[in-house]
């Protein structure tokens, strides 16, 4: 090992009362989905069906007393992330999934905030809140182009803005590479 380096110490193992009062103050720190918590608590517990017996036990209990709910975790997000950083479905979607959110889950949640919701109103507070301009040339309008496909906006909408920005039609069609990329077909 070279000179410097610590090994890196695991932490203690805990019973399941003091397994409770970790995921408790992780739960504090901020909101977490059931599989996040889950994930943290696994290197506190001893490996195999006991250390799980005891995190089922830890989840049931934050669950019934309501510390834990991935519904409400989701429409919170999901209500997050659109007022505040302005972002598409799609990808409030893919971020709920990865946080694991079951996909009935976040398929209410995500129908709930954004059916009702102009997605183009909302793609031009975005560009508003990143402080972007209307691009000059193509590689700026590539650069928009790949900014919203990974805020989650439809590419119907993308070109809807930048068609209304008085975008050239060579840059919209050197665009078609990125948009199949994306793999969003709208």
């Amino acid at each position: 090992m070279p000179l410097g380096h610590r090994a890196k110490k695991r932490p203690a193992l805990l019973p399941e009362a003091g397994l409770y009062d970790y995921a408790v103050k992780a739960l504090g720190r901020r909101m977490r989905t059931e599989a996040e918590l889950h994930r943290l608590m696994q290197s506190r517990v001893e490996q195999g069906a006991r250390g799980e017996q005891a995190i089922a036990a830890v989840v049931a209990r934050l669950k019934e007393q309501r510390y834990l709910d991935d519904q409400s975790y989701a429409e919170t997000y999901t209500r997050l992330r659109q007022e505040n950083e302005k972002l598409g479905a799609r990808r409030v979607r893919q971020d709920l999934r990865q946080k694991g959110v079951s996909s009935a889950l976040t398929e209410q949640a995500i129908d709930a905030r954004y059916n009702a919701a102009d997605e183009e109103a909302l793609a031009r507070q975005y560009l508003e809140r990143k402080r972007i301009k209307k691009p000059e040339n193509e590689k700026e309008t590539a650069r928009v182009m790949r900014r919203l496909v990974a805020a989650g906006f439809s590419t119907g909408v993308i070109y809807k803005i930048l068609r209304q920005w008085d975008v050239p039609e060579e840059s919209l069609a050197a665009l078609d590479s990125l948009v199949e990329e994306a793999g969003d077909g709208q």
